[in-house]
């Protein structure tokens, strides 16, 4: 296994959800964390839990994956100690609106895409070079099982999840010649913020979808994550799906 202790990881989207149980995981594991979110509050609250549970040596950075020029500047700014990135999480991501297409909201498209697309592609261009030049590291992208299918009214969610699966690959090829190593992992249904940020804050609606089965936890998702950032060097998990155990697609799933 590949010791994490030490190792710098630099996790979007670390202010919740998957992202926020991943910074523990790794945490446990004695790696030191960059957490990068814009709620630099629950950020914050997060660095002193880690510091207090692990002792875990914490770098905050408020952190806007969608703004180019403020995901560049973030990057190039960190402190010397910090730079050299052994694992990127790439988590930060969202889905907004459940409609059909002719029916879909410009502004959900926009932010789907400008998040979960750009907002991974920024945050890798500034980070990787850092990467190719140590000649190692390891980019861990969460993707989803909507990036594998495509579901009613997901349509542009589920685009930019297949985004996200053909950057990961892409990537994979571009770096096949240095020891980086690239990884997707993909959940099925998790109870995160995920449906509450969907419908804007709508609880009932969130509530619904998981009405009648057990989804996957973040920390179900977070394990997954280490487990393929421990994997020994010549091995790399190239793709993960995760499904609760009564989920068998996006939409063939067994409620009670």
């Amino acid at each position: 296994m590949t010791s994490l202790k030490n190792k710098i990881v630099l996790i979007t989207g670390a202010s919740s959800g998957i992202g926020l149980s991943s910074a523990h995981a790794f945490a446990k594991k004695g790696a030191k964390l960059i957490l990068a979110a814009r709620r630099i509050d629950r950020l914050n609250a997060l660095a002193l839990n880690l510091k207090k549970d692990y002792r875990s040596e914490t770098l905050v950075l408020k952190l806007d994956v969608t703004i180019e020029s403020k995901v560049s500047n973030a990057i190039e700014k960190l402190p010397a100690k910090w730079k050299s990135i052994d694992i990127l999480l790439n988590n930060a991501g969202l889905s907004r609106g459940l409609d059909k297409l002719h029916e879909g909201s410009i502004k959900d498209w926009d932010e789907m895409i400008n998040t979960n697309v750009k907002g991974l592609l920024y945050v890798s261009r500034a980070v990787i070079p850092f990467m190719v030049k140590q000649n190692s590291g390891h980019i861990i992208n969460i993707g989803s099982i909507a990036g594998h299918e495509v579901y009613p009214k997901g349509n542009v969610y589920c685009a930019t999840k297949h985004a996200v699966d053909a950057i990961t690959k892409g990537m994979r090829m571009d770096l096949f010649d240095t020891d980086i190593r690239v990884t997707t992992i993909d959940p099925g249904m998790a109870e995160t913020e995920f449906s509450t940020v969907r419908f804007r804050g709508n609880v009932n609606k969130a509530k619904a979808v998981y009405t009648g089965i057990k989804p996957l936890l973040p920390e179900d998702v977070a394990d997954a994550v280490i487990y393929a950032a421990t994997r020994p060097q010549n091995v790399v998990v190239a793709e993960m799906i995760l499904l609760p155990n009564k989920q068998a697609s996006s939409i063939v799933v067994h409620r009670n």
